[in-house]
C-alpha cells in the first residue's frame, strides 16, 4: 500500500555556500515503486531514501533552482527514470540545465504507483508551470509552491500572479475536502479545512 513521506534538504542559490535554504521532497510509494516529486539539492540524500526501490517517475511542481538544480544528478543516481514539468517552466529549467531535458507535462496526466494514483492539475501564479498532485487515495495534495500554512506562495517576480495563484488555489485546491492533507515544497503541512477560511484575508493583504 501506498504512503508519502517526507526528506528534508538544504542547499544554497550560491552551490559554493552554506545549506540554508531548505525543501521538502516527497517520495510516494511502497517498499518496491515511488514517485519522487521535487528531489531538491541533495542528490545522493534523495537517493539514499529511494534506498533501492524503482523510481517510476520524477514530478516537478515548478522550474525554480531550488527545485530543478539536483534533478539530473539525482536521475543518474537511480537508473535516469522520466522527469515531468510542465513547458510553461522552461524558461526556468534552461537557467539550471541547458542540456538536460525533460518530458512534458500535460494538466490532467495521471501517474499510479502501488495501487495510488497522482493527478497533474496545473496551478500557474508562483510561476507560469506551476503543478500540484492530487492523491486522493492517500488524501493529500503535493502543493510544490502554491499552498503553504498561512497562504499562497511568493508571486514577486514578472512571470508571477497574486491573482492567478488565488485563482488557482481556490478553484482547484480549496475544493478538496476538508481533510486533505497539503504537502508543500517548504515548512509545515497543513489541511485543506484550515486553509480555505483565510482566502478572503489573503486577497485582502496582497500576498
Amino acid at each position: 500500500m501506498a504512503s508519502v513521506t517526507r526528506l528534508v534538504t538544504a542547499g544554497n542559490r550560491d552551490p559554493a555556500g552554506p545549506p540554508v535554504h531548505e525543501n521538502n521532497v516527497w517520495l510516494v510509494g511502497d517498499a518496491e515503486e515511488v514517485i519522487v516529486v521535487d528531489p531538491a539539492h541533495d542528490a545522493a540524500a534523495v537517493a539514499d531514501a529511494v534506498a533501492g526501490r524503482r523510481v517510476s517517475a520524477v514530478l516537478l511542481t515548478h522550474g525554480h533552482w531550488d527545485h530543478v538544480r539536483a534533478v539530473p544528478a539525482f536521475a543518474a543516481l537511480v537508473g535516469d527514470p522520466p522527469v515531468f514539468l510542465r513547458p510553461e517552466d522552461e524558461f526556468l529549467w534552461k537557467r539550471e540545465h541547458a542540456d538536460a531535458g525533460f518530458q512534458p507535462l500535460a494538466a490532467g496526466r495521471m501517474f499510479t504507483v502501488a495501487g495510488a494514483t497522482l493527478s497533474a492539475v496545473a496551478t500557474p501564479g508562483h510561476t507560469p508551470g506551476s503543478t500540484c498532485f492530487v492523491a486522493p487515495e492517500l488524501g493529500c495534495v503535493l502543493s510544490g509552491d502554491t499552498l503553504f500554512e498561512g497562504g499562497p506562495g511568493a508571486t514577486r517576480w514578472d512571470y508571477s500572479s497574486f491573482e492567478q495563484i488565488l485563482s488557482s488555489i481556490s478553484e482547484h485546491l480549496l475544493t478538496l475536502p476538508d481533510a486533505t492533507a497539503v504537502h508543500p515544497g517548504h515548512g509545515a503541512s497543513t489541511t485543506v479545512g484550515t486553509e480555505r477560511p483565510s482566502l478572503g484575508q489573503w486577497r485582502a493583504r496582497g500576498w
